[in-house]
């Protein structure tokens, strides 16, 4: 079921879990368009707040990329390893963490979220909208986080349809309940800017049923007694010692947004709808680079388990290859109808003129962004996550408080300095990963050769 990860032709293998991978991410991403449209649809101010949500929201995408990337690591190196008990009691293991953090993530989150949006400068109706939608978020953040470890289980086991099923399915019904929720009918009242956060949320436990029938079915899950999810020390030690670098290098991403958020706020809520809605286009140039990362990870998990060295460096090589083909492509589409794409989204000329600016340099990004996401992902396989976390450190948070002042406010830029800052670190990061890669891969190579 699993053993073809470690012997079938490695571009075959990439397409095969990539492509999948790939168009799920580009409903998951169509799905935060859906909501950003309608929600421009409100007002300027309510399309501000989710922009201002964003690195709020990113403390859930934060944990799940920890419980998931330690799931997939840690159950694919025991397929790799033919140790499939093992890999049973991971899988049970991931369910029982996640269940704790959902329940801390929601605590934390409702009670800190008014701290977290004053800070960042909302005030009156801005703060009031904020927290109509990450309240609801909050709320219902256990369904997003089963989620995660139902598709991180799958891909660590070569499947990346059934995700891909649930995200083209969510769009559309986000699609329906969208307009539905924020402006009532058929009984339901109008619920504005809550209405677009309580689709999402149903439709993200909806994801459970459908993710754990297709995990029961394929058998990946065996019948299990409750107290076999109880807390074991030593899986718990394991799948935390591998997760917790991966969250908290999401979570420098979300602290990494707040920065650039809080920057840009200083220019007003017209530069931050811009910059929220850049980053929307933005996620859909690199959504084939989003596939890579999920085919990267299961592979890199699976062969270094089976001691396959070579085959973890012919993944990363294919897949930096289609990678950077697909960044160069969304890099001219960016150039060339940046305005036009920000306008979809905002008819607000400011609006527009801000977002078309940062695309314009933000799109020389895109190749990096690459170099980064696939890079990171085979450190995650190998069991090596605690490296991503510092280059994390280093791109979201001292390097743009250095560069973003110095560029923006010392040297007079503007905003210009802060999307030049992007650029300049951005770049820095990926070319470090690169060449840190490749070093640990030759002593990984070593190591075996000399066993």
């Amino acid at each position: 079921m699993t053993s073809d990860l470690t012997s079938t032709p490695i571009p075959q293998l990439i397409r095969r879990l990539a492509i999948p991978a790939g168009t799920g991410f580009f409903f998951n991403t169509m799905f935060n368009v859906v909501d950003t449209w309608y929600g421009g649809r409100l007002s300027t101010s309510a399309l501000a707040a989710m922009s201002l949500s964003f690195p709020v929201f990113f403390l859930i995408l934060a944990i799940g990329s920890g419980v998931s990337t330690s799931a997939t690591a840690l159950v694919g190196n025991a397929l790799g390893r033919k140790a499939h008990d093992e890999a049973q009691t991971y899988i049970l293991q991931s369910f029982s963490i996640t269940l704790i953090h959902a329940g801390a993530l929601t605590a934390a989150g409702l009670a800190l979220a008014p701290w977290i949006f004053t800070i960042m400068g909302a005030h009156g109706e801005y703060l009031a909208l904020a927290l109509e939608y990450m309240n609801v978020i909050f709320s219902g953040s256990c369904f997003f986080l089963l989620n995660f470890v139902m598709n991180a289980i799958l891909n660590s086991h070569g499947n990346t349809l059934a995700y891909r099923n649930f995200l083209i399915g969510g769009f559309f019904m986000n699609v329906i309940l969208d307009p539905w929720f924020m402006y009532g009918g058929w009984g339901l009242p109008p619920l504005g800017l809550g209405g677009i956060a309580l689709a999402t949320i149903a439709i993200q436990c909806l994801g459970n049923f459908y993710l754990f029938s297709q995990l029961s079915r394929s058998g990946i899950v065996r019948p299990f007694r409750l107290k076999m999810l109880l807390p074991h020390w030593h899986y718990f030690r394991e799948l935390f010692k591998q997760g917790l670098p991966s969250a908290m290098n999401m979570m420098t991403v979300s602290l990494g947004i707040f920065i650039i958020t809080w920057y840009v706020g200083r220019f007003g809520e017209q530069a931050v709808a811009a910059y929220g809605i850049a980053t929307r286009i933005e996620q859909i140039a690199l959504l084939p680079v989003m596939g890579l990362n999920i085919s990267t990870l299961a592979l890199t998990a699976q062969n270094f388990g089976a001691g396959r060295i070579d085959r973890i460096r012919e993944t990363l090589a294919i897949s930096i290859r289609y990678g950077t083909m697909m960044a160069v492509t969304g890099t001219m589409a960016a150039l060339l109808f940046s305005r036009e794409l920000v306008t979809l989204f905002s008819t607000d000329s400011t609006v527009a003129a801000i977002g078309s600016r940062f695309l314009s340099i933000e799109a020389f990004v895109f190749p990096a962004y690459v170099l980064l996401y696939i890079c990171i992902s085979a450190m995650q396989g190998v069991k090596m996550p605690l490296f991503g976390l510092i280059v994390g450190l280093f791109r979201q948070i001292a390097g743009p408080i250095l560069i973003f002042h110095l560029l923006s406010v010392v040297l007079g830029m503007g905003l210009s300095g802060i999307w030049w800052g992007i650029f300049g670190v951005t770049w820095s990061a990926a070319l470090i990963v690169t060449i840190y890669v490749n070093r640990t891969l030759a002593q990984l190579e070593r190591n075996l050769a000399a066993l």
